[in-house]
């Protein structure tokens, strides 16, 4: 069985695709996307070119007007990219996605290639404090309106919806940083019958542990610097779906526009998707332990962790995910003199804002991912002074633990 790259730059849908689906997860994270090379190589080599080379100058007039298929440049035609995107397709279950310079670059070129000034945007009030940001101070100068909602309020989805106008539903189950979750099946179904779209931040879940796509969703976006590399090296992003809307309309904004992966970085992603499950298998037990131990200290007011029976959505979390990531939140009393306190104890813990390394992360989210919202936003997100992040790697739990509980024990 092969792999092989589609030539047309705008059919960005898998050679063989149905083919692949049929093999399991793992299979696919390590196979799918590699065409070979004349030159035989068993690793997916790096394209490190800005141009390719024609045959005659008939044939370039030819690949420029779109009559003929093949590579032109590569800000939207590249054969590393490519790979790594169809092999992101692949896992997601779409039928092709188009990669970019960063997480945000992907929610942009979604925007830009879907909505029209006039429309509106429906998202959830849990959201990735830059995602806010993008959609309130820079997609409002050009007409596109955004209202939030409490994420799992389904009747709250429901009545936001402005008809006629409401194009785009945007989430992200479970949420940054809360770990809040959604029915994706019923939200779904709300944005269908009112003749708008359902699109997914996948980032913390990842393939590994959720699929958007089988749950009705149309659209999933990643930032490909977190899991999908897993180990903080590179910054890029992606789009997953169907061929007309993120392999026509998304992809000619990246077309046009620019925002493009490095090949290097696509390179980089290959790799991190080859052991994307493992990872989160692992580093998902692991927050599952953490979350169980942290819940029984004393300077823990509470724990957010889809994994927990005292989750709100615990049973949700069951149903429409593999495990409950590598992601949590903690509560300290205190506020954010316990919750600086504990960060700056940490010595082995790295305090940065990244998240999904195989390296421990900490952060303090009011003043970092969400500290450009105001007090009054942070507060109807839940975002409070004593919450602190962590995202748990691949170190022995029991020295995780010893780092936080110096910490906790002054706290």
């Amino acid at each position: 069985m092969t792999c092989t790259i589609p030539t047309d730059p705008e059919d960005c849908a898998q050679d063989g695709a149905e083919d692949w689906a049929e093999l399991g997860f793992a299979t696919r994270a390590l196979r799918t996307g590699h065409a070979r090379t004349p030159e035989g190589e068993h690793a997916e080599p790096i394209f490190a070119t800005s141009s390719f080379v024609f045959a005659s100058a008939a044939e370039a007039a030819a690949r420029f007007a779109g009559e003929q298929p093949g590579n032109l440049y590569s800000r939207f035609t590249n054969p590393t990219v490519r790979a790594f995107e169809q092999r992101l397709a692949a896992l997601e279950g779409g039928e092709c996605a188009v990669a970019t310079a960063s997480g945000m670059a992907a929610i942009l070129a979604l925007c830009l290639g879907l909505l029209r000034a006039g429309d509106h945007i429906l998202a959830s009030r849990s959201l990735f404090g830059s995602t806010t940001q993008l959609f309130d101070r820079y997609l409002s100068r050009f007409g596109v309106s955004t209202t939030y909602v409490p994420l799992g309020d389904l009747a709250a989805w429901e009545a936001g919806i402005e008809r006629g106008r409401t194009r785009l539903l945007f989430c992200e189950t479970p949420s940054n940083p809360l770990t809040e979750m959604v029915d994706l099946a019923a939200l779904a179904d709300i944005a269908h019958r009112h003749d708008a779209l359902l699109a997914v931040d996948n980032c913390f879940a990842t393939p590994a542990l959720q699929r958007p796509l089988e749950w009705g969703a149309d659209l999933v976006v990643h930032s490909a610097t977190k899991y999908l590399d897993g180990q903080g090296r590179c910054v890029g992003g992606a789009v997953v779906g169907d061929r007309q809307r993120v392999g026509s309309d998304i992809f000619g904004v990246l077309r046009t526009a620019g925002p493009s992966l490095s090949p290097f970085n696509a390179w980089v992603f290959l790799k991190g998707l080859e052991t994307l499950e493992l990872r989160l298998l692992a580093q998902s037990r692991a927050a599952q332990e953490l979350a169980e131990w942290l819940e029984r200290q004393p300077a823990v007011a509470r724990v957010h962790y889809p994994g927990l029976a005292s989750h709100p959505q615990h049973s949700l979390a069951g149903r429409q995910m593999r495990a409950g990531g590598g992601i949590l939140s903690l509560e300290l009393h205190g506020g954010r003199a316990a919750a600086w306190r504990l960060i700056d104890t940490t010595r082995l813990l790295s305090i940065t804002a990244n998240l999904g390394d195989v390296k421990t992360t900490i952060t303090h989210p009011a003043s970092t991912t969400h500290g450009r919202l105001s007090p009054e936003e942070r507060a109807a997100s839940g975002i409070g002074e004593g919450l602190v992040r962590l995202s748990v790697g691949l170190e022995s739990l029991a020295d995780i633990q010893a780092d936080l509980a110096r910490g906790l024990a002054g706290s």
